[in-house]
């Protein structure tokens, strides 16, 4: 096996990695951004007020983009399957 090789099988899996992570991502955030406004501008220091809404936002969010991820992941996986046999001849 080559180094381009290593390397581009390297590139695709940090590239689907944050690709798939990306929407979670960005709401946590969001969300960690806006509580966090919010908790300054009143003075209020609860965490659970910062934790509570983040979990419901990640499941709304994971319920909203799960799927596609799912399915790029699927496509990745199928990718580095149909390159095995080009790898070790």
């Amino acid at each position: 096996m080559e180094i381009a090789t290593v390397v581009d099988l390297g590139r695709g899996a940090l590239w689907a990695v944050m690709i798939i992570a990306s929407p979670l991502l960005v709401v946590a955030l969001g969300i960690g951004l806006f509580i966090g406004v919010i908790q300054a501008a009143t003075s209020i220091n609860e965490m659970t007020l910062s934790f509570i809404p983040k979990l419901i936002t990640m499941g709304v969010a994971l319920a909203l983009f799960g799927g596609w991820q799912l399915s790029m992941l699927v496509d990745y996986t199928r990718d580095i399957y149909k390159r095995i046999p080009a790898l070790f001849s």
